[in-house]
This record gives C-alpha cells, sequence and structure tokens, in this order.
C-alpha cells in the first residue's frame, strides 16, 4: 500500500437514495489511508474530490478553510466567472495539511503526523477518487436546476472548476 490512499463506499445522496435529481452533493462513507493512519468519515465526497484536486496545486493548511472530509456542503457558491467556488458547510469533518515541498506533497494529521508522498503517486490518487465520484453523477439523473438560479450558477461552477483542474 502507498502512503496515501482514498476511497470512498456506500455512495448515495443525502436522502440514502442511489439517485436523487434534486440532491447535488454526493455523500459516502470516506476511507482513507495517510502513512500509517486509517481516517473513516461519513462525508460529502463530492466536496473531498474537488478539495483534493484543489491540493494538486494549492496548500490546504488544517482547519483554516473547509475540512479535506467535511460533512456537508449546505450552498455551493461561485465566483463572478463561473470558474470556482467555495463550498459553505458545518464545522464537523476530518481535516488534515498538505504542503507542496519539490516533487513531493506532506500530509499533516491533526496529531503533527507528517508523510512525504510523491507528487505523482499522490495526483494518481487524486485522479482516481475524483473519477470514482464524477463516474457515479454520470450514472444518476441529471440534476432538477433552472438555468440562472444561484444554485444552477454553483453548480455549473463546480464542474467547471473540477473539469479544469482534473484535466490540467
Amino acid at each position: 500500500m502507498g502512503k496515501f490512499r482514498i476511497d470512498a463506499t456506500e455512495l448515495c445522496w443525502i436522502d440514502g437514495s442511489a439517485d436523487n435529481a434534486d440532491d447535488l452533493c454526493l455523500h459516502g462513507h470516506a476511507i482513507v489511508y495517510i502513512g500509517k493512519e486509517r481516517l473513516e468519515y461519513d462525508a460529502t465526497v463530492s466536496a473531498t474530490a474537488l478539495y483534493l484536486l484543489k491540493t494538486l496545486t494549492e496548500e490546504h493548511i488544517i482547519y483554516e478553510d473547509n475540512q479535506m472530509l467535511p460533512c456537508c456542503g449546505h450552498w455551493i457558491v461561485p465566483d463572478e466567472n463561473l470558474e470556482n467556488v467555495t463550498i459553505c458547510g458545518c464545522n464537523e469533518g476530518i481535516d488534515w495539511t498538505v504542503k507542496h515541498s519539490g516533487s513531493d506533497v506532506i500530509l499533516i494529521l491533526e496529531s503533527e503526523t507528517e508523510t512525504a508522498v510523491p507528487l505523482e503517486e499522490y495526483r494518481q490518487e487524486v485522479y482516481q477518487f475524483a473519477d470514482k465520484i464524477e463516474d457515479y453523477y454520470k450514472r444518476c439523473s441529471p440534476k432538477n436546476v433552472s438555468s440562472g438560479e444561484f444554485e444552477y450558477d454553483g453548480y455549473l461552477a463546480f464542474w467547471n472548476e473540477w473539469h479544469r483542474r482534473r484535466n490540467a
């Protein structure tokens, strides 16, 4: 096993169903291995995937913003160009720091345990996770959001940012 692994099981929408055209955020049981540590949480895995994609080029400092495994994402707030989002939820979840150091990423847990992971290994694990989440969306019904609404703009910007970061 590598130094960083992430997967999600029991994928579903907030009501526990396998398909819900009204729910924009996918949930599931996230399992993360960082070094010798195992973290598990019932998270909003669609937000987790986007946050992981962001860490491929940006640092994430524990508890300064969102949690890497967030409980929820009540609002998807788009920027004015519909290119990036801020996902707002509650303060519950599991978090860790992601820093870049040369050709490695350094993952720092709440216990201050540090694990260095080669960036390319990390990237492939993030892509595998993000692709799994996106594939689930593709198998579900189209979402019930109307053009011009705040919710629609947030959802559109979410996927715009996702695809830009995934295809970089």
